[in-house]
C-alpha cells in the first residue's frame, strides 16, 4: 500500500505549476526538508524534471512515494497506456506508486477510464491506483469498478472549503482521501482567525491550516520554492488543535465555501 495514503502524519509535495529546472530543484529542496511522497501528473509537464530530481536526490527509491495523474485527455484505448508508459519513462523507469485518473471524464461516464485504470495495474504499470476530483457517486462507482483498492480520492481540501459530506462518504467506503490546494493558494491569509488561531500555538496560519487537514485524517500535500515554507509546511507535528479550534475552523469553512477549481473543464457537479 502507498506510504503517502497510510501514514496518518505523512505529507506530500506538490510540483504544479513548477516546470524545468525550478522543479527540479524544488524537489531536491524538499527532499533535503524531509519530504518522502512527490505528486505530479502528465498535465503538469514537469514528470521528467521530477524524475530527474529524485534520481539524484541520493534518498533509495523504496523509500520514495511518487503520485502521477493520467490526463482526461488520454482516457481512451489508444493513448491510455501509451500515455502512462511515457510518465514511466519521463519518471526514470519504475511504476509509479500511485497511478490516479486526474479528472472525471467529460459527460459524467467515469467506467471507461476506471476500466482503462484497472488494466494498467493488472498491466504492472502503478504499484497502486485511485482517483482525483471524484464526487461522492463516482466514488461509489470506482469502488464497485475496480478490483484493486481505491487509494485515494484526490481533492481541493482547505480551511475555506467544506468538504465534510465528501470526507464523510469517503470514510464510509473506505477511501482515503487526499489534499490539494492545502492553503487555498494564498487565500487563507485573508482570514485572521486562523492567524490568531496560530499565535496559541507559536505557528503560522498556513501550519494551522495543514495540521486541521491533517487531523481530518487526510492527506495535505503543500508545494513552495522556498526552502523555509517547504520546512514550515512539513513542521506540523508538534501540535495538536483543540476540539474547540477545529471547530471553530469548521465554521470557516462551512461559511466561505471558496472553490478554487469551480471553473475547471472537467469539474464534475460537486457535492455540497
Amino acid at each position: 500500500m502507498n506510504l503517502l495514503y497510510t501514514g496518518v502524519n505523512q505529507r506530500g509535495f506538490g510540483t504544479w505549476p513548477l516546470t524545468g529546472d525550478t522543479a527540479r530543484r524544488a524537489v531536491l529542496d524538499a527532499v533535503e526538508v524531509g519530504y518522502r511522497a512527490f505528486d505530479t501528473a502528465q498535465m503538469y509537464g514537469n514528470e521528467a524534471e521530477v524524475g530527474a530530481a529524485l534520481a539524484e536526490c541520493g534518498v533509495p527509491r523504496s523509500e520514495l512515494c511518487i503520485t502521477t495523474k493520467v490526463h482526461p485527455d488520454n482516457y481512451d484505448e489508444a493513448r491510455f497506456l501509451p500515455s502512462v508508459e511515457e510518465s514511466i519513462k519521463a519518471l526514470g523507469g519504475e511504476a509509479p506508486d500511485l497511478l490516479l485518473l486526474h479528472w472525471p471524464t467529460l459527460g459524467g461516464d467515469v467506467v471507461p477510464a476506471l476500466t482503462l485504470l484497472q488494466n494498467a495495474f493488472e498491466r504492472g504499470l502503478a504499484r497502486s491506483i485511485g482517483v482525483s476530483n471524484y464526487t461522492i457517486a463516482q466514488m461509489e462507482t470506482a469502488v464497485s469498478v475496480l478490483d484493486a483498492p481505491v487509494t485515494t480520492n484526490q481533492v481541493e481540501f482547505h480551511p475555506l472549503l467544506d468538504q465534510s459530506k465528501l470526507l464523510a462518504a469517503a470514510s464510509r467506503l473506505g477511501i482515503p482521501l487526499s489534499a490539494y490546494c492545502s492553503i487555498a493558494r494564498g487565500k487563507i491569509f485573508e482570514h485572521p482567525e486562523l492567524a490568531e488561531l496560530g499565535e496559541a500555538h507559536g505557528k503560522s496560519a498556513a501550519q494551522v491550516s495543514l495540521r486541521w487537514i491533517l487531523q481530518k485524517g487526510v492527506s495535505p500535500i503543500s508545494m513552495s520554492t522556498k526552502p523555509k515554507n517547504m520546512r514550515a509546511n512539513f513542521d506540523i507535528l508538534d501540535f495538536s488543535l483543540s476540539n474547540v479550534e477545529m471547530a471553530r475552523i469548521d465554521e470557516l469553512a462551512a461559511r466561505v465555501h471558496h472553490r478554487i477549481t469551480a471553473s475547471v473543464p472537467w469539474a464534475p457537479k460537486w457535492d455540497v
